[in-house]
């Protein structure tokens, strides 16, 4: 009998330590982690130049319905979203009582209306410190990658996060995508582009560097190494000379004269590669889109050079759509990079990089109530999952996973989240 209740006390001991094991935010290293609790299913992938494109639908059909988020172009576009140097943060702030914040950029001490010294009021600005404010009656989705240029510095929003409607002014965490100017271009933050058809964010290589590195030098590095590769991409070809005589030697790399990965991108050389590279999704963009959604697709699996390299997955059809060409272009400048290229993967490939196990460790942050965001790491994958917690809402909004390429993980202390 005394064993017998001392074996019920172990038992329930282990379940409370699970509980609280689960509750943490952390999982120790090997321990399965799921993206979410729902199974995808890849297609047949749409090719485009270098690119494999397969759709992901949900096994069980299911999506969440209209889902309410504001995109960042569109509030830019409009004027709801404001952006701005952390310099320039006091004409955004709005004029209410008391409201507390966690974000390092406010003083407690303005929201209790007690003097603050003016020099100690505002930072100055800072490389990797931008201000939004959501002036909108939706929620704004920010996906990690996508770029603001203007103010002293082109720069890439460095993970997913929801801000909600009508926000006070947040510190939005980015990094500089443009190492050599540090001197005001415009008073004011745009999108990557005016027209949508030339709208795009940082190539993946790019936003793994910002999303796992979290390292200013890493970002620079990649994007030094982007526009190299872009100046080589669009170096005009070799022509014959006259009377069948040697190749002229005309395919040397050119300098497009930028440091700016934005600038790269708009480039009349870049941009026509880009373009090429995306030409057979991109001419019949409303027809591919008309496919996905008769699908009911609600995301890609990237492969490039034949090696699948990344996977784009939102709630429902819809917000993939409004992504949509952002992120083909963004995938096509990835397919500019040399290498080797590889046999075409298959559905089942595709289909075992997105059901390969997400987690051995993970760490979780987020907004009570508003969003929780989470970064899962196996073997040679990541995945980071943004899930919103607004109300009526309560699934996964975007997950990225990408296949790491020489990634200089610095894992920091887990921010708990509950």
């Amino acid at each position: 009998m005394k064993n017998l209740v001392r074996f019920a006390l172990a038992a329930a001991l282990l379940v409370l330590l699970t509980g609280l094991y689960r509750q943490s935010g952390v999982k120790a290293a090997g321990g399965p982690a799921e993206t979410n609790s729902e199974t995808f299913r890849v297609l047949a992938p749409i090719e485009s130049g270098n690119l494999l494109l397969f759709p992901v639908v949900k096994a069980s059909g299911k999506t969440p319905g209209a889902t309410p988020f504001l995109s960042l172009d569109e509030g830019i576009k409009s004027g709801e979203v404001e952006v701005t140097e952390a310099g320039r943060v006091r004409g955004l702030v709005r004029p209410r009582g008391p409201a507390p914040t966690n974000d390092p950029i406010f003083h407690d001490d303005r929201y209790r209306g007690e003097p603050v010294p003016e020099e100690n009021r505002f930072r100055g600005d800072e490389v990797n410190t931008l201000v939004l404010v959501n002036n909108s009656g939706k929620p704004l989705l920010l996906l990690a990658g996508e770029i603001v240029t203007g103010g002293k510095q082109d720069r890439v929003i460095a993970k997913d996060r929801i801000v909600p409607a009508g926000s006070d002014p947040i510190d939005l965490g980015v990094f500089c995508i443009e190492p050599g100017r540090w001197t005001a271009s415009s008073s004011t933050f745009g999108g990557s582009a005016k027209a949508t058809s030339q709208s795009f964010m940082v190539q993946p290589t790019i936003r793994q560097r910002a999303m796992v590195d979290k390292d200013q030098q890493q970002v620079w590095d990649s994007v030094h190494g982007a526009i190299s590769q872009m100046e080589v991409a669009a170096a005009p070809a070799p022509t014959g000379a006259m009377g069948g005589g040697p190749v002229a030697r005309s395919g040397y790399p050119r300098s497009i004269g930028t440091t700016s990965y934005a600038k790269a991108m708009e480039d009349i050389s870049v941009s026509a590669k880009v373009d090429e590279e995306a030409a057979p999704v991109m001419k019949s963009r409303d027809q591919v889109l008309a496919r996905l959604r008769e699908a009911h697709a609600i995301g890609v699996v990237v492969a490039v050079r034949g090696e699948i390299v990344w996977a784009d997955l939102f709630a429902d059809t819809d917000l993939l759509s409004r992504y949509w060409t952002k992120l083909v272009r963004s995938y096509a400048a990835e397919s500019l990079t040399t290498g080797e290229t590889r046999s075409a993967p298959s559905v089942a490939d595709a289909q075992h990089f997105l059901d390969a196990p997400s987690g051995g460790t993970e760490t979780s942050e987020g907004d009570v109530g508003v969003y929780r965001y989470r970064e899962l790491r196996s073997g040679g994958t990541e995945t980071f999952v943004l899930e919103s917690l607004l109300p009526g809402t309560g699934y996964d909004v975007h997950i990225s996973k990408m296949k790491l390429k020489n990634a200089v993980h610095r894992l920091k202390s887990p921010q708990i989240y509950r």
